[in-house]
């Protein structure tokens, strides 16, 4: 019986990749520099794992931005405004790729981001041409098993497979068929799969989650087809699957001519026995039985009981034990949390604290339970602990969920009669423009904030600095001429964690960081019981935002479904009823605004969308309630406050309908890097309400131009009726500079002002 592990986190124990990544962007550190950071983490986390006790450890998990980047890269897929000559994909022309900018090489747009199956980890869209040719093009991956034979790690290269990597492809250019690209990316993993059997690999993981959605015919077709060709390798290959089960989908994985499966047992928890019924008896059968997307500590006594049965049915010698999927998504270590509440502490299991209960399930399987008995009474006690704990549950909160009711979730007046009662409220002319919320967060800002979270300055000199910069942003809008304004968020050091931190109900951690993307990483709460909203959380900051001017601010709030999602949440109880208590408190918080003379709130909802389950046959259940919480939440104003939503970085199209059963008066979303794709779905779908469609993308360096922003703006209004369109960046501006934000901002409004002589030109005539 062998334990592995399908991946591990990237970024560090404090967050060293991103230190470095972003001070080589910067200039202050040369390539050699970050390599070698790249190359110590590297090394620190094999051992990690090696000493974990795993018998075979990932390697070409690690990225410098993103894994699925790196294969475009492994492939030879570069975009053709990248210039490339076919030499190496170095790191440069990688992030430029990633960014659209590096310190060498002509910027260029940024590839297209978009979230990884329903986590909220982004991935770097690969654009493929008609005939597009794939060659190698970066041997990362190779020089990567160099170092770990160099180390004694006993290794097991990483590949994103060939049909989940075109599933996750885009056409660009003349519309075609991406499978018939198939056969020619074939060529390449069967170049890479030699080169590594060449190396020494025995094993090589070959991820497939593709194999967890609902394929069509011609795609699981192109499953046989590859892996028929691929089964000449001089490798064994681990056709990996997570995110879910495998469903309809099984008996075409398990008789796929591979040597071994994974099953996500997590995610899909009932599947094992119709697994075990149909895998062929040469098949080696590997079980993710530690989930890799939450922190809670597995039930060893119950996976054990699992992992018997199967052991009866086909033996341990075919016999696997790891995590459900990548630990990437889950923070590094929980010794670092030495100022955690040491009960709730006790619930927990991070990554490092993961591969322990991989290798405690292997020794209790080939030793028996009594070779490590106190290890299991331990984790029996953590367990026994958390179902009788008294912080969990209260009955308050409950009976104010069970009170909802149909009339607490509609709007007073439908929208056509809302819209005018709201444009003379806050006197908006065409094209108005407005921000998604933040402004950079510079080092000043998060300087005051570690001042005042070590105790080294009173909570008076915090919040005076942060009005400063309140006052500063309010100031900076009122010069670049926007319409609506933001308070700019100098008080929030995350959208979710700043919540949750005034939420009863969510615990935090000094050292729980997980990578969003890139050098992006962010901090997720730990949500593990009712949720209850003691005092206002917002309202002394936008208010104080609303009396420097006399334009409108919005309120500022993250949507109860993001504030869910963007959580390591609660498993004692459905996910349905821990979003209606999270939009019960929200709820309080949007009518305190409107009390407070705010006219205009944003309840964003990034998250919405990865959310989705990854089976439409749940898509129903799921949408129901994610649409009632955001209603249960906004639904309480009057008629002339305006509502507005933001969700980024996601695909749209298939639940439009239920984005505007949402009747946000206002919702912002990303379309820039897809160059205004997303609003192929009005096309077919005559969106009710208005719509700010992003028309430059915040998460690159480069200043858009006002003649693009002009030119995507015009192609809305092909879609969407201009006295309907807002003006507006695709995201939040905190991780960009001010240098940076200016020229944007000033670019979005000229073209706002040329979007509104144009319009009232043709009005007119």
């Amino acid at each position: 019986m062998k334990t592995h592990n399908l991946g591990f986190p990237r970024i560090g124990h404090r967050r060293e990749l991103k230190f470095a990544l972003e001070r080589y962007w910067r200039g202050k550190v040369d390539r050699a520099a970050l390599e070698s950071v790249g190359r110590e983490l590297r090394e620190r986390h094999w051992r990690l794992q090696q000493e974990a006790g795993l018998e075979l450890i990932p390697v070409g998990d690690f990225s410098f931005y993103d894994h699925v980047l790196d294969h475009s890269a492994l492939f030879g897929v570069v975009p053709e405004r990248f210039e490339w000559q076919g030499e190496e994909v170095d790191l440069d022309l990688y992030f430029r790729m990633a960014r659209g900018r590096a310190p060498r090489g002509k910027p260029a747009a940024a590839c297209e981001m978009t979230k990884w199956f329903d986590t909220n980890y982004h991935y770097l869209v690969p654009e493929l041409v008609k005939g597009q040719r794939f060659r190698l093009g970066s041997d990362r991956l190779f020089s990567e098993v160099e170092e770990a034979k160099r180390r004694g790690i006993p290794f097991k290269p990483v590949l994103i497979g060939p049909v989940t990597w075109l599933w996750l492809a885009k056409e660009k250019g003349e519309p075609f068929d991406r499978l018939t690209l198939l056969d020619g990316l074939l060529e390449v993993y069967d170049e890479v799969l030699v080169r590594l059997a060449e190396q020494g690999a025995e094993w090589v993981q070959v991820d497939e989650p593709a194999l967890a959605l609902d394929l069509p015919l011609g795609w699981k077709q192109a499953f046989e087809r590859a892996y028929h060709r691929l089964h000449s390798a001089p490798v064994k290959i681990l056709l990996t699957t997570y995110f879910g089960p495998l469903e309809e989908n099984l008996s075409l994985a398990v008789r796929l001519p591979t040597a071994g499966l994974h099953v996500d047992l997590v995610s899909g928890a009932g599947q094992l026995p119709a697994v075990l019924d149909q895998l062929p008896p040469y098949k080696t059968l590997s079980l993710g039985v530690v989930d890799g997307r939450n922190v809670w500590r597995t039930d060893l006594a119950a996976v054990l009981r699992t992992l018997s049965g199967a052991i009866e049915r086909i033996g341990s010698e075919r016999l696997w034990i790891a995590p459900s999927c990548s630990l990437l998504h889950v923070p590094l270590d929980l010794e670092m949390e030495t100022e955690m509440d040491p009960e709730l502490r006790g619930w927990l299991a991070f990554a490092v604290q993961k591969l322990h209960e991989v290798e405690l399930l292997g020794h209790a399987l080939e030793q028996g339970d009594r070779s490590v008995e106190k290890e299991l009474t331990e984790w029996r006690r953590a367990m026994d602990t958390r179902r009788r704990s008294t912080r969990i549950h209260r009955p308050e909160v409950a009976r104010r969920v069970a009170q909802v009711d149909e009339g607490m979730l509609h709007r007073r007046s439908p929208y056509v009669r809302r819209r005018p009662l709201q444009r003379t409220r806050m006197a908006l002319p065409l094209f108005p423009t407005t921000t998604i919320g933040s402004f950079p967060q510079t080092e000043h800002i998060r300087g005051m904030r570690r001042a005042r979270r070590s105790g080294r300055i009173p909570e008076e000199e915090y919040v005076a600095a942060m009005r400063a910069e309140i006052a500063r942003a309010i100031h900076k809008q009122e010069e670049y001429g926007l319409d609506l304004l933001v308070h700019g968020e100098p008080e929030r050091s995350d959208m979710v964690e700043y919540f949750g931190e005034q939420l009863e109900g969510f615990a935090f951690t000094r050292f729980g960081w997980v990578q969003s993307y890139g050098s992006r990483c962010v901090k997720p709460p730990i949500l593990y019981g009712d949720v209850h909203r003691p005092k206002p959380m917002t309202v002394d900051w936008i208010r104080y935002a609303q009396s420097l001017t006399e334009r409108p601010v919005k309120g500022m709030l993250t949507g109860p479904v993001t504030l869910l999602n963007w959580s390591f949440v609660r498993d004692d109880q459905p996910l349905a009823e821990t979003c209606m208590q999270i939009a019960l408190a929200l709820r309080d918080e949007v009518l305190d605004l409107e009390a407070a003379g705010i006219r205009a709130i944003q309840i964003d909802e990034a998250a919405l969308r990865e959310g989705l389950p990854l089976r439409r046959d749940r898509w129903a259940e799921y949408l129901e309630w994610a649409v009632r919480a955001f209603r249960l939440t906004a639904c309480g104003v009057r008629d002339e406050t305006q509502i507005h939503t933001h969700m980024c970085y996601s695909e749209f199209n298939d639940i439009i309908e239920s984005i505007a059963d949402m009747d946000a008066d206002v919702i912002t979303i990303e379309t820039s890097r897809s160059q205004m794709e997303l609003l192929d779905a009005f096309e077919a779908f005559e969106y009710p309400n208005e719509i700010g469609p992003g028309v430059y993308d915040i998460h690159s360096p480069n200043t858009p131009e006002v003649e693009e922003m002009v030119r995507l703006m015009r192609a809305a209004a092909r879609r969407i009726p201009a006295d309907r369109l807002w003006v507006n960046p695709d995201c939040g501006l905190k991780t960009r500079t001010w240098e940076e934000v200016e020229p944007a901002l000033r670019n979005m409004v000229e073209a706002a002002r040329r979007l509104r002589r144009a319009f009232s030109d043709r009005a007119s005539a």
